[in-house]
């Protein structure tokens, strides 16, 4: 089988990376790819939203099956564009993608199938939004209605924070036209985690649980990134609580977007709270976590070829998943400034004494290969990946291997999982 995966970051070299152990997979491209996928396929110089591009290149290279990385393809409508051509492809169409395109759109889908979530109410008006904001008071939650890579969340401690957010993300336009329409919705407490499916638009195929860490700096302060770690699985979500999302959040959400009249195949993540009133959706994105799936692949025993051919083909009756024993973490090392304005082109060192390692893998997110050495090309540079047989181990295989690497400006967590482990694994 001929695979192409569409995508640059740390996603989809976690993705190419567990592809290219199917004895299924004959030869793997991926567009546009990055410095470390290059090591296991054949890149092609396309950019994620030339979705017209990409089908031609789909075409020209004979491939049989398409898998989507980032959301901005899908809202683009690369699935619709493969499938007018007779094109196989995993991922929902651009109508179902708006369960993640629009915060609007989910928040009321919620609203009207009963799936539990907190209070909001949506706003094109920011003077409505700001009378709002004062009628519930702080903290409150504010968020722009399209995608921002991650980082259109703003968390409002104050009720100064919480109007100067509407007026970033109205007025001064900081994410553009995803912001021209916004999402108030009160702020839960709790726990967060991550609840990842494969879905058939008919069955579901979950994957293990896992928390991401969404803030920039240790102790979930600074501000809001694409995700700065993970691990998997979370012992937050024991088999009781898997199973009551599945009930209450999961299959009512798949039957949903079937009652609307959308086709959903693909992946359904719900990003939740466990609240004390149980579990609530936060939002919905419509492809792999990232870095969610860095931390959950290299525990997936099955090959998720067949699993994702029959997804699409719309088997996913009876299919499960195999797991092997033991923890995942993912560490993300970002370069300086990130999420803001960062710098590129800083040589990286150390991951040659990395190679070959048995409990660690390293997924490279914003890299570039130059004259034999490899650079830093983006915000998120590295995924640095440990396992072991607890939390504490695989955190400890991922911190030590950091220490080997280094390039200018470069940063990262020092307290993934800390939420569980109660402290962090590195102190200094």
């Amino acid at each position: 089988m001929r695979i192409l995966v569409i995508g640059s970051g740390g996603r989809e070299h976690a993705l190419v990376w567990k592809l290219s152990q199917s004895p299924e997979v004959t030869k793997l491209y991926c567009a546009p790819g990055n410095g470390g996928i290059s090591e296991l396929a054949e890149l092609l110089d396309v950019g994620t939203e030339n979705v017209d591009e990409l089908a031609d290149m789909a075409e020209s290279k004979d491939v049989d099956l398409t898998i989507v990385g980032p959301e901005s393809s899908l809202a683009k409508g690369v699935v619709d564009v493969f499938e007018k051509r007779g094109l196989r492809i995993f991922g929902p169409n651009k109508a179902a993608a708006k369960l993640e395109s629009s915060k609007a759109f989910s928040k009321n889908l919620m609203k009207k199938y009963q799936i539990p979530t907190g209070q909001f109410a949506v706003f094109d008006d920011p003077q409505a939004a700001r009378a709002y904001v004062r009628q519930l008071g702080a903290p409150i939650v504010v968020k722009a209605d399209g995608l921002c890579g991650g980082k259109g969340t703003i968390v409002a401690h104050t009720l100064s924070e919480a109007l100067g957010a509407v007026d970033l993300l109205m007025e001064d336009r900081i994410f553009k036209q995803a912001g021209e329409r916004i999402v108030v919705e009160e702020r839960l407490v709790g726990e967060e985690t991550s609840i990842i499916v494969i879905t058939d638009g008919v069955y579901a195929l979950p994957m293990l649980p896992a928390q991401d860490h969404k803030r920039l700096h240790d102790g979930d302060k600074g501000p809001n990134t694409g995700g700065m770690g993970a691990y998997a699985p979370t012992p937050l979500v024991d088999p009781a609580l898997a199973s009551q999302v599945m009930q209450q959040i999961i299959m009512p959400t798949i039957r949903a977007m079937t009652s609307e009249g959308f086709s959903f195949k693909g992946v359904l993540y719900a990003g939740l709270m466990l609240t004390s009133d149980g579990p609530k959706v936060l939002e919905y994105n419509v492809r792999f976590g990232d870095p969610e799936l860095q931390a959950i692949l290299p525990l997936l025993k099955s090959d998720l070829v067949p699993i994702l051919d029959d997804a699409v083909e719309g088997r996913l009756s009876g299919v499960q998943c195999e797991w092997e024993p033991g923890s995942c973490a993912c560490v993300v090392v970002a370069s300086g400034g990130y999420p803001g304005d960062f710098q590129i082109g800083k040589e990286i060192r150390g991951l040659d004494a990395l190679k070959n390692r048995r409990d660690l893998l390293i997924f490279h997110a914003g890299t570039k290969k130059d004259k034999g050495r490899t650079l830093s090309w983006g915000g998120r540079v590295l995924n640095v990946v440990g396992r072991g047989p607890d939390l504490e181990g695989a955190l400890k295989q991922a911190y030590e291997a950091i220490g080997t690497i280094h390039f200018d400006g470069m940063s990262y967590r020092k307290d993934i999982g800390h939420r569980v482990l109660k402290k962090p694994v590195v102190t200094s």
